[in-house]
This record gives C-alpha cells, sequence and structure tokens, in this order.
C-alpha cells in the first residue's frame, strides 16, 4: 500500500492503517528519538517517548501533507525528544550557579532567532547533493557521521570533511549576511 493511500486511510481514522503506520515507523521514529537524546534518555523514556509521537499523530492526521508522512513523523519525533530531554533535565535540581540572565526569554531574540532560522533555511537549499543531505541528516535528523556514511555508503572520513566544508560555506555565507557565528 502506497504511502498515499495510507494517509487516506488515516485521515479517515482507520485503526487498521494507524497499526500499519506504527509498524512500519516505529523503528524510524525510535532511532531519531535515541539520536536526539544522545543517550540523556533511558529505554523507558524512549519508549513512551516514540508512544507519544504516534499520539501525536493519531490526533493530528488531518496536518498530514501527501507524501510528507515520513517527514512530518520525524518533526514529531524530533520535538517530542526534545520535549522529554526538557522536562527529564527540569526534574533534576539546577544548580544556582549555573543560572545565566540572559538565558531568559525575550522577544527580540526570538525574533532574532527566526530571521536566523529562516536564513538558514534559504542557504541550505541552496546547496548542491550530497553535501545538503548531509547536513540535514547530521543536524535534523541527529545522525552520526558513521551512520550517515553506512546509508548513503559514502566513507565516514568523506563525510566528516564535506560536513567541516559545507559548515564553513554556512558559516561564510551567514557573515555575508550580516551574522557572525
Amino acid at each position: 500500500m502506497s504511502e498515499d493511500q495510507i494517509i487516506v486511510r488515516l485521515k479517515n481514522k482507520d485503526i487498521k492503517a494507524f497499526e500499519e503506520t506504527i509498524k512500519k515507523y516505529t523503528p524510524l521514529a525510535a532511532g531519531i528519538v535515541q539520536n536526539v537524546s544522545r543517550g540523556s534518555l533511558s529505554k523507558e523514556d524512549i519508549e513512551e517517548t516514540v508512544a507519544d509521537v504516534f499520539v501525536t499523530l493519531w490526533k493530528n492526521t488531518d496536518r498530514i501533507i501527501a507524501g510528507k508522512l515520513k517527514g512530518y513523523i520525524c518533526c514529531i519525533a524530533k520535538t517530542k525528544a526534545l520535549t522529554k530531554i526538557s522536562s527529564v533535565k527540569r526534574n533534576i535540581e539546577a544548580d544556582i550557579d549555573d543560572y545565566d540572565p540572559e538565558d531568559d526569554f525575550s522577544v527580540s531574540s526570538e525574533c532574532e532567532k527566526k530571521e536566523l532560522v529562516q536564513c538558514l533555511r534559504e542557504i541550505i537549499s541552496g546547496i548542491s547533493m550530497p553535501e545538503k543531505e548531509i547536513v540535514i541528516r547530521y543536524y535534523y535528523y541527529c545522525q552520526s557521521i558513521t551512520q550517515i556514511g553506512r546509508v548513503m555508503q559514502i566513507n565516514p572520513e568523506t563525510v566528516k570533511t564535506k560536513l567541516r566544508r559545507t559548515r564553513e560555506k554556512i558559516r561564510s555565507k551567514l557573515s555575508e549576511r550580516g551574522y557572525e557565528i
């Protein structure tokens, strides 16, 4: 069954399609949660987070865009992992010496972040393949250099070199636009 057919069935709240989706995409969601957490979540936390991914998917089936189910699940998984990490960290007592008043929320800093994110999107969209794929896999999907090399069938050292050179290009383009990184 094609992804578009599954999406139609999910939007119609077909429980069998949902079960198929869970079965097919659980390893992907678990991998993303595990990669994002980088060892900061327990096995139980990872399992709970993956379950939350699919609960969120079920509650938001109307938001799925044709041909984008896998990407949507990846976005949910990354967001849920970051939320879980944040909640785990909140449960750990913070050391008063670690407080930094510069970390407080401000409207101007949020606007600056949004502008920077938009700028980064434009720069990354202009990068050619395979460098673009490497950057997305490394920073968005939180895959290791070894994982990227294995999936893309590229030597890990080549991946590392391409990633370094692409970062330099991005840094240079950001600098041209007035950002100092």
